[in-house]
């Protein structure tokens, strides 16, 4: 039996783009029923919905041309995933505010789903202090919000605001759908994003990570039952699983002092982090003035390995994942960090790729075993890489 989407479109720009979300969730073998708020119509119509979708679109709470179910409790009880994509600032604080007045409206508030929400407005209307609250309101009962990109919006401004790329909300919501629950019961930890190592009050050395592979990984495990806890070195609003524990960091002492913390309570720790190896040896209280230097001279030592400290405290039920990200000889230095720091898996890729690098949806790697198996992911999205990487790991202790 197929899972059902049910699909908002709100009054926006952005909503032809949903014409592209449609199809590629069909594309992926999964039932989408449209609701066209009458502000949507404006932009899309009922009939390219249709089309793509197969099915009716309700645009309407008293139309009578549908069977003789209540519309909107049908619709709710049938979602699997209740996604609004384009969502505008006006359905954000109907929903915030319990204001169930048109047919989306009415039909999110009756569901029982995960609510996925896509927004896409003016970045003034995005930083306005009533649209965050009526988000904070939403996220605090459970709803998720796939942040907007930045760009060239369409009122000339440029900022935050444009849609999501359909195709990292389709990859979103079809990881939503995964209906495994294989890791009830098992408890993961995972870190992500880079760590900062302040130099003075104004300066500060970091690296590219993102976090997007580790909240990917985050997420998928928390889909599939796992009781998981994030510990994120990015301050980026990137999505995550409601259910997802999640504790900000900002150096690599203040990753390693909650690896430490979480990690005797963990079954795997997946570290997809990627805190600084240096940090500066003195950190100045005040700003490092010019004052006609031609150069400065900063001494750095090393921060504590993590990685190798968890494997030397790791027991026989725990598993540990670690992540190489390397420019060159890829395969020697995965082999010497797998064996050198104790642990199960290396994930190593090769960060110089422009589809596997830093701040990309992909990625693709070459996953080493302890006994010396490997084996390489290919190509794939983030979102699905989770997935192969704990499918790994379960196989492995089968």
């Amino acid at each position: 039996m197929s899972k059902c989407v049910v699909l908002g479109i709100t009054g926006s720009i952005a909503a032809y783009k949903s014409a592209e979300i449609v199809s590629r969730l069909k594309k992926q073998g999964v039932d989408v029923r449209c609701i066209l708020t009458r502000a949507g119509a404006e932009f899309i119509t009922p009939l390219t919905l249709e089309t793509l979708s197969g099915a009716p679109v309700v645009t309407d709470m008293f139309h009578r041309e549908t069977p003789w179910e209540v519309e909107h409790i049908s619709l709710a009880k049938g979602a699997d995933v209740f996604l609004v994509a384009p969502a505008s600032a006006n359905f954000v604080g109907k929903l915030a505010n319990g204001i169930a007045d048109d047919m989306l409206t009415t039909t999110a508030m009756a569901t029982k789903a995960q609510i996925v929400i896509a927004p896409a407005m003016n970045t003034g209307m995005l930083t306005s202090p009533a649209y965050m609250h009526n988000v904070e309101v939403l996220k605090s009962r459970g709803c998720v919000f796939i942040e907007p990109d930045a760009g060239m919006l369409a009122c000339g401004d440029v900022g935050r605001g444009r849609l999501c790329e359909p195709g990292h909300i389709v990859s979103y919501v079809v990881q939503l759908l995964n209906v495994q629950q294989d890791l009830l019961g098992k408890t993961i930890l995972v870190t992500a994003g880079p760590t900062i190592e302040r130099i003075d009050p104004v300066r500060y050395i970091t690296n590219r990570s993102t976090g997007k592979m580790g909240f990917a990984i985050a997420n998928a495990a928390a889909n599939r039952g796992a009781s998981v806890t994030l510990i994120s070195g990015t301050k980026a609003d990137l999505v995550l699983h409601s259910g997802v524990k999640r504790i900000d960091i900002t150096s690599s002492e203040d990753m390693y002092d909650a690896v430490s913390k979480e990690f005797d309570a963990c079954d795997y720790l997946i570290m997809a982090a990627a805190p600084a190896d240096f940090t500066p040896k003195v950190q100045a209280e005040q700003k490092i003035k010019k004052l006609g230097r031609s150069e400065l001279c900063i001494e750095f030592v090393a921060t504590k390995d993590i990685l190798a400290a968890m494997g030397a405290r790791k027991r026989d039920h725990q598993l540990i994942m670690g992540f190489a990200a390397e420019t060159e000889n890829i395969e020697e230095n995965a082999l010497l960090k797998l064996e050198r720091k104790n642990v199960d898996f290396i994930a190593a890729n090769d960060v110089m790729g422009t589809s596997t690098g830093f701040g990309v949806d992909t990625n693709s790697v070459m996953l080493y075993y302890r006994g010396g198996r490997k084996r390489a992911s290919g190509l794939m999205t983030k979102a699905e890489l989770s997935n192969w990487l704990l499918d790994s790991m379960i196989e492995h202790l089968r």
